[in-house]
């Protein structure tokens, strides 16, 4: 079966070093705002699908919850594995196809990771996934970002120096995806990858939770928890229950 473009991506050093900035305040803001809003027990347990090297992990672990971190990244499970403790595990994993049935009172999908698959078929799957790993009262949440406004305001050029690493981004819309190009040389190679993700919208996500037994609870537009405008939020952060 030929290897997708996250699988690739995701699992090169490359990857690390260009988003390599990413702001743990932030996530740490997030994780704040929603451990408000949702009250978990003390030692829920929590599912972070797609949890990269771990920094929501580890920091809702830091709360005091029973953590379960997963990623298809094998490079990124062997970062995260250094933080692990009793109550924090990592695993190499695919969210469509997760093991667990009944299990967690939470689950994250934080920041867009989803909308990598071709098909709608291959998202409602994933989330019937997800759904089947939460207990009957559990609830999901899903961070992705506003792809109405990303659409707006794309910018279809860009040049980040990162580690003396040029990376040439390119940026545009097609078949319903964001799309990126990132070209760069390092040490006499050239290389190119690529990141595709679903334009998805709230009505789409409103037609996949349906269609995989999840109601929508919540819609909130930044880590702040404010609500969703179309025009102006930057997020689409969408809380469900099991149905």
């Amino acid at each position: 079966m030929q290897r997708k473009w996250f699988q690739y991506w995701f699992n090169s050093p490359y990857y690390h070093i260009l988003y390599s900035q990413r702001n743990d305040e932030e996530a740490e803001f997030l994780i704040d705002n929603l451990s408000e809003y949702l009250k978990p027990a003390p030692n829920a347990r929590i599912l972070d699908i797609a949890c990269g090297r771990g920094r929501h992990s580890v920091y809702l672990n830091k709360k005091g919850y029973d953590v379960t971190g997963i990623d298809l990244s094998e490079q990124s499970i062997k970062y995260a594995r250094q933080f692990e403790q009793r109550h924090l595990h990592f695993f190499v994993h695919d969210m469509r196809k997760l093991s667990f049935i009944n299990y967690f009172d939470f689950s994250f999908n934080l920041f867009t990771s989803f909308g990598y698959f071709e098909t709608e078929k291959e998202h409602v799957n994933a989330l019937k996934s997800f759904r089947k790993g939460l207990k009957t009262e559990g609830k999901l949440v899903l961070d992705y970002f506003n792809s109405t406004k990303i659409q707006k305001n794309l910018a279809k050029q860009e040049i980040k120096t990162m580690e003396g690493i040029e990376f040439h981004i390119n940026k545009f819309i097609s078949d319903g995806k964001i799309i990126k190009h990132i070209n760069f040389e390092h040490r006499n190679k050239t290389y190119a990858f690529e990141e595709r993700v679903q334009a998805f919208q709230l009505a789409d996500f409103e037609r996949m939770f349906e269609a995989s037994g999840l109601v929508l609870e919540q819609s909130f537009g930044s880590y702040g928890l404010e609500a969703f405008d179309e025009s102006k939020s930057d997020r689409l952060i969408l809380v469900c229950r099991k149905a």
